[in-house]
């Protein structure tokens, strides 16, 4: 029986307090209930709707104890326990938010709300195949139902049951043909199953629907910029920039193309915008000290450079001291401790600083990698003499004396990084090479020598069965180690890594593995960098097409040695 039948005579007020209910005048409603409930005290009906009104106004713990009291007084109110159950669940009281919905559906089974929200409240207790389970009741029901769907989507995402999840959009797609989210999320997914065609019209149909979405306009831009549809990538991230002028990751996205096809008078102006996107937040250094990117002058002051997040970028920027230097500056240059020892090699009059020591005074700071833009630095002006950088001569002594007699050609490799950011997870800037593709190389009659500190486990087993592959990384301790082993080689063959920047600064023949999307500093195309004169690069003409790439290797290394 209805609850609120038992009000017997008091049908105006019940009605008038459930029109200030449904008003969202709340305050007033509740003042009417409890008038109602002085005259009937156990009424379940009054309980309830006055404890869901403490619950809307920040009362959780009256409102608990309200709805508890109905459900005591009349325990077959599924509705109640639904609401006991919400109230808990907001109180983060999972478990009791779990049993009262349990309750919900024990009184009424085909109640799918609760089941929703039951399937909700599983993913929060990490019970996935539950929740699943949940949700697939929903659909059992109600087929079309959009939201549970979705749900199911992104609880097999999390579940990395990627197949499941792509299965997924059709019937989603079904229901609602121009849901921004559904295509925005199918997007991602194709571009990691390497669908990147289908990803991009995927992408394409998101931004029609939702053109003021400036984050589906950068994640647009960067697949377009990772297809080499430069100008679209353009476009996408001034959209953003339109809706969003404030977003730092349009203008950093921005940045890196205009870098990458030679525009650096606009790329590194934009480059700045770094400091302020997500991924460089935690990076800025606040030194109460003025920032120099070369609108004045500092002759005669102390110019603080400091290392931003990668080894290769402070090897690579390094290059620029002697131009400040030139200037009239002082300069203090603080550099991580692996490459401390490698820097001080630089000519020039420099103190050099390990990041995280005490920093003596200073009048100005510059990142390193805002120097291009503190010298204006065009295509035509990088200061590109080489070498800048030099292995100590007494390490170098010792790594000879360790490696013995030659009698092969010796080759520095380097087939894999860190997985560090999206590098090695996004497919199109994905670096390391896996190791088998690289047996038909690994067999010719050469001395390699890995060159990598960090070599994975599964590598190297498989090192294990080249003889003529030696690894050396208990005897590298920092990049000052690595520079004399480098120097001891005929040749060195990386991926896109620190151990490539750091030959090129040797001045020594450097073949560059490189992905179908490449960093600025390589250029977009051909087989030279202006960034390292000793440098020869070789280029996927497709994404993740890494076998052509070998085989282009293994020919000229035949041609040059054997």
């Amino acid at each position: 029986m209805d609850p609120r039948n038992t009000l017997s005579g008091q049908n105006t007020e019940l009605q008038n307090a459930i029109a200030l209910h449904q008003n969202g005048r709340l305050a007033e409603a509740a003042t009417q209930y409890k008038k109602l409930l002085n005259l009937f005290p156990k009424n379940p009906y009054l309980l309830s709707e006055i404890g869901i009104i403490a619950l809307k106004m920040g009362d959780s713990e009256e409102g608990v104890r309200l709805l508890e009291k109905s459900l005591e007084v009349e325990p077959n109110q599924p509705v109640t326990c639904v609401n006991l159950g919400i109230a808990f669940s907001q109180r983060k009281q999972l478990v009791k938010a779990l049993a009262n919905y349990d309750r919900a559906i024990a009184l009424k089974p085909d109640y799918l709300l609760v089941h929703f929200k039951r399937g909700e409240l599983l993913e929060k207790l990490n019970r996935p195949e539950e929740a699943l389970a949940s949700y697939g009741h929903v659909l059992a029901v109600e087929p079309g139902n959009f939201s549970a769907h979705f749900k199911r989507g992104e609880l097999f995402e999390k579940l990395n049951r990627l197949d499941e999840v792509l299965a997924s959009f059709p019937r989603v797609l079904a229901i609602k043909q121009d849901d921004f989210l559904v295509h925005f999320k199918r997007g991602v997914l194709l571009e990691k199953f390497k669908r990147y065609e289908e990803a991009l019209a995927s992408f394409s149909r998101a931004v029609a629907i939702k053109p003021d979405d400036a984050l589906a306009q950068v994640n647009y831009g960067v697949l377009l910029q990772n297809s080499k549809r430069l100008d679209e990538a353009l476009a996408s991230y001034n959209r953003a920039i339109t809706v969003k002028p404030d977003y730092a990751e349009a203008y950093w996205f921005k940045s890196l193309v205009k870098l990458l096809v030679g525009d650096y008078e606009e790329g590194w102006q934009l480059h700045e915008w770094r400091w302020r996107s997500e991924g460089y937040k935690n990076l800025c250094r606040n030194f109460n000290r003025p920032l120099w990117l070369g609108e004045q002058s500092i002759e005669g002051q102390t110019l603080l450079v400091h290392a931003e997040v990668g080894l290769g970028d402070s090897i690579q920027f390094c290059r620029y001291l002697p131009m400040v230097e030139a200037v009239g500056a002082k300069i203090i240059l603080e550099m991580p401790a692996p490459l401390v020892s490698l820097i001080s090699t630089l000519k020039g009059n420099y103190m050099v600083v390990e990041k995280g020591s005490p920093l003596p005074y200073f009048d100005l700071h510059c990142p390193a990698m805002s120097l291009p833009l503190a010298f204006k630095t065009s295509l035509e002006s990088i200061p590109a003499t080489v070498p800048y950088l030099f292995a100590d001569p007494d390490k170098q002594r010792i790594w000879r004396k360790r490696l013995g007699n030659k009698e092969k050609p010796r080759v520095g490799l380097v087939w894999s990084g860190l997985i560090r950011g999206n590098i090695d997870l996004n497919p199109a800037k994905k670096r390391s090479v896996p190791l088998q593709l690289l047996e038909p190389l690994l067999r010719l009659p050469i001395e390699f020598h890995a060159l990598q500190k960090d070599i994975r486990p599964d590598d190297a087993d498989a090192l294990a069965k080249f003889r003529h592959v030696y690894t050396h990384q208990d005897k590298i301790f920092d990049f000052s180690d690595t520079a004399a082993l480098i120097k001891e080689m005929d040749l060195v063959i990386s991926i896109d890594t620190s151990i490539a920047h750091l030959a090129g600064a040797l001045g020594m023949p450097i073949w560059i593995l490189l992905p179908f999307v490449t960093d600025y500093r390589w250029t977009l195309d051909g087989t030279a960098t202006p960034w390292y004169p000793s440098a020869t690069l070789f280029r996927q003409s497709e994404i993740g097409e890494w076998p052509n790439v070998i085989s282009g290797i293994i020919q000229k290394l035949e041609a040059m040695f054997l």
